[in-house]
């Protein structure tokens, strides 16, 4: 690719780039669902800011521009809620989903002691549910989003690592 993109924890500064960014990503979810009012679209900045003052979030930059972001927090049962990663459609296929994975899963381990990690993603989202299964999550059930979008639920053991990177 010519070019290396980092992740780092995310700082209020990248707020606004992450609002914008999750805008775009989950256009294509929207589309797949017919269903506009997904929870990454309505969110609002305070909101994002909020999250990034409260949870464990990373993004990925290229250069200075965000180009992933992924969020995760504790749950109630100790479990780790991951959710909102996205990547820019320009530069998805790269490994850069896993990557900020991976370091959510890491850094809510480490510093929030989470035992295990949880995901959800709608059940027509092929490329996600595949790249959790890839790096070691499994279904454990569905729900019902807020939106009205069934969910599937993924979870994965703390420390347990798919063989392949």
């Amino acid at each position: 690719m010519g070019m290396s993109v980092t992740i780092s924890v995310a700082t209020e500064q990248d707020a606004e780039q992450i609002f914008r960014l999750q805008y775009l990503c989950f256009q294509s979810e929207a589309a797949l669902y017919g269903n506009y009012r997904i929870a990454p679209l309505v969110q609002t900045l305070d909101s994002v800011k909020r999250e990034l003052a409260a949870d464990c979030v990373f993004v990925a930059r290229l250069g200075d521009e965000v180009v992933g972001s992924v969020r995760g927090s504790i749950t109630e049962d100790g479990a780790a809620s991951i959710g909102k990663l996205c990547v820019h459609p320009r530069l998805q296929g790269h490994g850069i989903g896993a990557r900020l994975l991976r370091a959510a899963e890491s850094a809510l381990a480490a510093e929030r002691g989470a035992t295990k990690f949880r995901l959800f993603t709608g059940h027509r989202s092929e490329g996600n549910l595949r790249l959790y299964r890839r790096v070691g999550y499994q279904t454990v059930g569905t729900s019902q989003g807020t939106d009205g979008v069934p969910m599937i639920v993924l979870e994965k053991v703390a420390g347990e690592y798919a063989a392949t990177a």
